[in-house]
């Protein structure tokens, strides 16, 4: 999750928060690659979670991570919440239960985002091996309970946790028990934003049925194989899900504010303090609402920023397109996840077999397809066949995309290479979440302790 913003610009109109997305347009030669990335950190003594607090605590952890890297310490209410690269180029986050984030810089090619991640984990391995401390690479927790997972102290977190059961069952296990992995993707105008938009929102359940690596809850199988994917189904479903204006043929940056200004609000930030403010819509905000509640009760261009980063759709639109759907998992993973969106979305004629691929998909199917998958993944019924047919196709398609691309590295390899995981999903039919309950069945002996030993970083 990003770092909260600070821009005290007032806002005179609508027309300057359309604006404020469409800026998000860039020239392709000017596209870049974010990739984020969520862990579990976890004791290797028991396998135990990891407090904020202590000696050999999330904090700690932090510090040393800010004393390796020289990265510059996010502060919420006196504690060290976050890093920040000085020239802005990448982040680390705390999730609210602890789940460490890394935020990765803008960078061209797929090879520098493998050479980030691992870089990235070998340094968090030099700073947590001394603590004691280690990762799991799954989409949900699967042993510890709501109550035995910590709360990291960071203030938006607070507003959050005390509004989530109010609307939604699922939202405090989205916060504090789910990792994902995501890429956030530019666009060149908006009628490129509306067909990477589209495309992307019809695909994204498929891109939780190839991730599905969520199958265990409090220490057993919990009947699912993306269980992150189930609890989005209702964490919030007023920012969340399945935007069905956005399959609109005309669908545009103004018409994703229209409906942003009327989803309840998180928080504003004045004078470094957060103030709740979930009692109110933007729209309500810009109206006056906040007046006398708060000083400066008028809304800026941070505030709308800041509300842009909690709305939860399966692909949300910032000043970039961020994909959503993911189980966080392995370490290939975390190549693999982008390797697919951008061999869909940065080549033309791989969009345009996206596009025909998705054209007539409704959004009805969608939704279903949606629901389906959780449990079903790959196996999820569509049309005539199931999600794996399609996955097939989907993965032909960002392979020729990416082969177009001819990114290469310097042995000479295109980027291709980094779809190997989810071709080998495709060709056994299973997914992580199936080939770990075989283990749980088998090997693991009815044990869900191997895992943090397999899937660790």
């Amino acid at each position: 999750m990003a770092r909260d913003t600070t821009d005290f610009s007032p806002i005179e109109g609508v027309d300057e928060l359309v604006s404020y997305l469409a800026a998000g347009c860039k020239p392709k030669d000017a596209w870049r690659i974010g990739t984020e990335h969520e862990k579990f950190p976890f004791y290797v003594d028991g396998n135990r979670p990891v407090p904020y607090e202590g000696p050999n605590g999330i904090r700690a952890l932090l510090e040393g991570m800010q004393g390796l890297l020289g990265w510059e310490p996010i502060i919420d209410a006196g504690n060290v919440i976050g890093l920040v690269e000085p020239t802005g180029q990448g982040a680390i986050s705390l999730e609210p239960g602890g789940q460490f984030e890394l935020s990765g810089a803008p960078v061209e090619t797929l090879h520098q985002t493998c050479r980030e991640g691992n870089a990235h984990l070998a340094q968090l391995r030099e700073v947590a091996e001394p603590l004691g401390i280690r990762f799991l690479g799954h989409g949900g927790s699967p042993k510890w309970t709501l109550t035995e997972t910590p709360r990291m102290p960071k203030s938006r977190y607070d507003i959050m946790t005390a509004y989530m059961p109010k609307v939604g069952s699922r939202g405090l296990d989205m916060m504090y028990r789910t990792c994902t992995i995501q890429v956030n993707l530019d666009f060149s105008s908006e009628a490129d934003m509306r067909r990477k938009m589209q495309v992307s929102l019809k695909l994204q359940p498929l891109a939780t049925a190839l991730f599905a690596n969520s199958p265990f809850t409090e220490g057993r199988p919990n009947g699912l194989q993306s269980w992150r994917g189930d609890i989005w189904r209702d964490t919030d479903n007023q920012r969340s899900g399945v935007l069905e204006f956005c399959f609109s043929p005309r669908f545009g940056f103004a018409d994703y504010v229209e409906w942003a200004l009327d989803v309840p609000m998180y928080f504003i930030i004045r004078d470094g303090c957060y103030f709740d403010a979930t009692h109110v819509t933007f729209r309500q905000f810009m109206n006056g609402a906040l007046l006398g509640e708060v000083n400066d009760g008028l809304p800026t261009m941070g505030d709308w920023a800041n509300h842009l980063s909690t709305l939860f759709p399966d692909v949300r639109l910032k000043r970039f397109l961020e994909m959503r759907g993911a189980d966080g998992g392995p370490w290939r993973r975390i190549c693999a996840l982008p390797a697919f969106w951008v061999g869909l979305l940065y080549d033309v004629a791989a969009l345009d077999e996206a596009e025909a691929l998705t054209k007539d998909w409704t959004f009805a199917e969608v939704v279903a397809m949606r629901d389906a998958v959780p449990a079903q993944a790959l196996s999820t019924p569509f049309r005539n066949g199931t999600l794996r047919e399609i996955a097939r196709e989907a993965l032909a398609i960002s392979r020729r995309g990416l082969a177009a691309r001819a990114r290469t590295n310097g042995e000479g390899s295109d980027e291709t290479g980094f779809l190997a995981p989810l071709d080998e999903v495709v060709a056994r039919g299973t997914t992580s979440a199936e080939e770990m309950l075989n283990a749980y069945r088998t090997r693991w002996g009815g044990s869900i302790e191997p895992a943090f030993l397999e899937y660790a970083y």
